[in-house]
């Protein structure tokens, strides 16, 4: 048996395949809406993207050079019967010339080769003498190179950032049909958080998970629903929980283990049903999911870091599955450790890291509630459970790029 199993925690692969069986099990998100290909950044295809034409449509030359029919090159220079340029139509190509093309052009009918223009010498005659041996083919993208009519390109369900986008204006899409924006309320807990730009008072500290989680749910196309903080008071936490029915989901922070003071899980205990709660990571163990009225919440621990990684690997991929992704974990590769780790732990463990000369650093102070670490890593280092590190151990990191967007 396993230490997380010993000690009553979740394993965070049992906890990912749970969320991934709640998230097809809950109400899909699969209302959709036609938007413009400028307004798609972010948003979810709702239906395969299909090609209408080939693409290109004609061959076109590959190099700024010269276009020839192979056949009617002996070795002699070639006299240029005309000049191509993209976006022209050429005529087709008279026998026994060479036509000057530019990258992009269409390549004239009969013309079965282009010699770069490095490769190429203009006579004094206005010839033009080639100095390479030659072949069929050569610096030409035939028709269709990248798309036919019919090809799917892109599958429903792929996130639409700039490189698909691109890929969508390449075949003429000006429009795109996209599922609608996931709507997502956050809320916070506890009488201690005051938001940033006001006083602090005795006890209080800035609510920073509001802004961190609003601006990345907005980044992940999300519509964002400010529920503001919840006071330590049962019923106002009851209330503010049955007032976010028209949601898809409720996100919150803190709150959420078996305190006296963490009204969120005591109502989601009282008047919902728990799914999962206590996972072997770290940190972030006290995530809870769970619903309220029909309502999936998922409550992120309180403490900073704790609410960035359990939201990265957990609560993002439920979000995105709900919305019909499928590619939901983030890449990760392995690179050598520039420092050990002698105490194996009973939880799967997420250091806030960087690469620094191919190596793998951890910041100095780990501690859940030092946010400080993660804007100073550009990565989450694993570091698995009942596992030592040794310089040079080969380690999974998981760059925070993967899941930021």
């Amino acid at each position: 048996m396993s230490a997380p199993e010993m000690s009553g925690l979740m394993p965070v692969e049992e906890a990912m395949q749970r969320l991934m069986d709640l998230a097809a099990a809950a109400a899909p998100i699969t209302e959709r809406v036609t938007v413009a290909l400028a307004d798609a950044q972010g948003r979810v295809l709702a239906e395969d993207l299909v090609s209408t034409l080939d693409l290109p449509p004609w061959p076109n030359s590959a190099m700024d050079g010269y276009a020839m029919r192979l056949a009617d090159w002996t070795g002699e220079p070639l006299p240029v019967s005309q000049r191509i340029f993209a976006g022209q139509a050429p005529e087709p190509l008279q026998p026994g010339t060479c036509a000057r093309i530019f990258t992009g052009a269409p390549v004239p009918e009969g013309a079965d080769c282009v010699e770069m223009q490095e490769n190429a010498e203009v006579q004094a005659d206005a010839t033009v003498r080639f100095l390479e041996p030659l072949s069929t083919g050569q610096n030409i993208r035939p028709k269709g190179q990248e798309t036919t009519v019919g090809d799917k390109v892109l599958d429903a369900g792929t996130v639409m950032n700039p490189i698909e986008l691109g890929l969508a204006a390449t075949m003429g899409f000006g429009r795109v049909q996209v599922v609608r924006r996931a709507r997502v309320a956050v809320l916070s807990t506890g009488d201690e958080l005051i938001e940033p730009g006001q006083p602090l008072g005795p006890g209080q500290i800035y609510n920073s998970n509001r802004v961190l989680l609003c601006s990345w749910l907005t980044r992940l196309g999300c519509e964002v629903v400010d529920a503001g903080i919840l006071p330590d008071n049962l019923e106002k936490t009851r209330a503010a929980l049955g007032s976010l029915n028209n949601v898809d989901l409720i996100l919150s922070t803190g709150g959420v283990s078996v305190g006296e003071a963490d009204f969120l899980g005591h109502a989601l205990r009282e008047e919902g049903e728990i799914a999962l709660w206590k996972l072997a990571i770290k940190p972030g163990k006290p995530l809870t999911f769970g619903h309220f009225r029909g309502v999936p919440v998922i409550g992120l621990p309180g403490n900073p870091a704790s609410t960035l990684v359990t939201f990265a690997l957990l609560a993002r991929p439920y979000l995105l599955r709900r919305l019909g992704v499928q590619a939901v974990k983030p890449l990760q590769f392995q690179v050598p450790a520039a420092f050990s780790w002698t105490k194996p732990g009973n939880r799967r463990e997420y250091l806030r890291g960087r690469l620094e000369q191919g190596r793998l650093v951890a910041y100095r102070n780990q501690s859940s509630g030092v946010l400080r670490s993660a804007a100073w890593a550009d990565g989450l280092i694993e570091i698995v459970e009942g596992t030592t590190v040794a310089e040079g151990d080969l380690l999974n990191f998981i760059p925070l790029s993967e899941v930021m967007g």
